[in-house]
């Protein structure tokens, strides 16, 4: 078999599963429910997040929050100060790709 098959959550259970981690991309698939996210961190590559369900509410530096529904792809840069998590009703569903991965990142 030439491709590799990687499997992911469908449930609406809080998950952070880091499909491929390897040195060309981070590849990561999250759900959260409402009042959940991820600490506040900084993104340590250029960071892609796309919506699948739900609405994502992200603060980036000093902006407001955000929201951003299904169907939105954003596109973060890297060094962006962020809190990401779902502060609605909806189960949150999203994809998370940093490219290129961060230990090949060069600024």
């Amino acid at each position: 078999m030439i491709e590799k098959v990687y499997k992911y959550s469908t449930t609406d259970e809080k998950a952070v599963e880091k499909l491929i981690m390897d040195e060309n991309v981070n590849y990561i698939h999250m759900v959260f429910g409402n009042g959940e996210g991820l600490p506040e961190h900084y993104s340590n590559s250029n960071v892609y997040m796309n919506v699948i369900r739900g609405k994502l509410t992200i603060q980036l530096n000093d902006q407001e929050p955000h929201n951003y529904e299904k169907g939105s792809l954003l596109e973060i840069p890297y060094n962006t100060k962020m809190n990401v998590g779902n502060s609605n009703e909806d189960t949150l569903e999203l994809v998370v790709v940093k490219a290129p991965a961060p230990q090949n990142y060069k600024k």
